[in-house]
């Protein structure tokens, strides 16, 4: 029976996104921006002016979280001489990801009905007309979504980064993302969000846990692996240059999830409005755990645990935040404080594998439980509305949601080991992975930029 808080709360939220028809029908048109609405229409939505001008600020928030986020968030935990290099892979991925997924990497993404990949039709923009609006976001332009799915694209390869920072050849990063992109994150993401089986399936993945953090967190672990540990790690004193540049990124990377969580419920409505609370009070509540522990075994809560304890919580509740309550998000972030802080300053060295900047630890284990606790706690009270009796999850009595998120975890885990891997081979085949030696010890700024941070 539910309780009047759950009647209150679905007759308060908003109405749940709109389920996908698989059997949706149309040619792709060939046109590329050509203004008309003989042209669109394909996904059978009209165009609202509300949910388009969220999505805008949405999709600009999410950019953020890359650049200058990401940028400042990496930059402030590497030594000085690898600065600059650091910020130059958000600034590379930025650019490169997001002229291939105009290209075709969208089109394979989200067009199609295959179950492991989409199709060509979508190529350049093909038939995206100024009304034309996509089966997966009816109420905003498809150009606009596109737009928005390429912010995920572009984030998700920059955080591989973390892993190899201060290592690995800029070439070969630039040739990894280009390969990565189409062998690991566009399966993925046709998968859980295009039409792919995982979607199917009924996979719970409200904005990336699966497609984003699983994904970025596996494969930084791998390329750590496969390169090997920095010169002098467990030896010599690695800490992090500028503290406080990783804290403004920590505070853009916050206020842009509300973009990357809030804007995947692709309309302005109160389903967005709950996934932005959440996301904030797991990202609260992770900080404070992850400060906490710190405090009880060293005697003092540092300000990298704190920002650590932050984005472990914001990565966490992503791929439940559209699907939880607010309290939900509360015990998410503090489960999320304290495994990934054991991850990150115990396993990490136990194992002895150098994960730079925790992208394993934060955002692979965070993705991982986030998407079982979606299983866990999902609302039919957040998720219900006409016809549609919503998802429940563990909690209100469906074990069968669980047993699917694991079936959806352990799939993307599996195919990022072997995309990652094959793509790691092919780029080693064009050029080294890892600086030379004496060019590791001078710095990255140098060796490969040419430049320094104070001349």
């Amino acid at each position: 029976m539910q309780s009047s808080f759950a009647r209150a709360a679905i007759t308060f939220v908003g109405a749940r996104i709109p389920r996908v028809r698989w059997d949706r029908s149309g040619a792709a048109l060939g046109a590329t921006l050509v203004a008309g609405s003989a042209l669109a229409q394909d996904g059978g939505g009209k165009i609202d002016g509300a949910d388009t001008a969220f999505m805008i600020a949405a999709t600009a928030l999410v950019l953020m979280m890359t650049l200058p986020g990401l940028a400042l968030f990496y930059s402030g935990m590497v030594r000085k001489k690898n600065v600059l290099a650091t910020m130059a892979q958000s600034l590379i991925a930025t650019a490169l990801v997001s002229l291939l997924w105009i290209g075709v990497a969208y089109s394979l993404a989200f067009s199609g009905e295959g179950a492991y990949i989409g199709d060509a039709s979508r190529t350049l923009l093909a038939g995206i007309g100024i009304d034309t609006v996509s089966p997966f976001a009816k109420t905003i332009p498809e150009i606009l979504f596109m737009l928005y799915q390429m912010t995920f694209a572009v984030i998700t390869c920059a955080l591989v980064a973390g892993s190899v920072a201060e290592r690995m050849k800029f070439s070969a990063f630039m040739l990894f993302c280009a390969l990565w992109l189409f062998i690991v994150y566009v399966p993925s993401a046709h998968w859980v969000w295009g039409g792919g089986f995982l979607q199917k399936m009924g996979l719970l993945d409200f904005a990336g846990g699966t497609v984003v953090h699983i994904n970025a967190g596996i494969a930084g672990l791998v390329c750590a692996l496969v390169l090997g540990s920095r010169v002098g790690f467990g030896r010599e004193n690695l800490s992090p240059f500028d503290l406080s540049l990783a804290v403004v990124g920590t505070g853009l990377l916050w206020v842009g999830w509300f973009g990357f969580n809030g804007g995947s419920a692709l309309a302005a409505n109160s389903r967005a409005v709950f996934a932005i609370v959440a996301t904030h009070l797991a990202a609260c509540a992770g900080a404070l755990v992850w400060s906490g522990l710190e405090w009880f075994q060293r005697g003092k809560p540092s300000v990298l645990g704190v920002i650590s304890g932050a984005v472990a919580g914001l990565g966490t509740i992503t791929p439940a935040s559209g699907y939880v309550l607010p309290w939900h998000g509360v015990i998410i972030g503090m489960i999320a404080g304290g495994v990934c802080y054991w991850f990150c300053t115990v396993a990490k060295y136990k194992f002895r594998y150098d994960d730079t900047l925790d992208v394993f630890g934060v955002h692979g284990v965070g993705g991982i439980m986030g998407t079982l606790l979606a299983g866990v706690f999902a609302t039919r009270a957040i998720t219900a509305s006409e016809g549609d009796p919503g998802v429940a999850g563990l909690l209100e009595g469906d074990p069968h949601q669980l047993y699917v998120q694991a079936i959806g975890v352990l799939v993307t885990i599996v195919w990022c080991v072997i995309g990652t891997l094959a793509t790691l081979k092919i780029v080693s085949m064009i050029t080294p992975l890892r600086v030379a030696y004496d060019d590791e010890r001078e710095g990255l700024d140098i060796a490969l930029h040419g430049e320094a941070l104070h001349q």
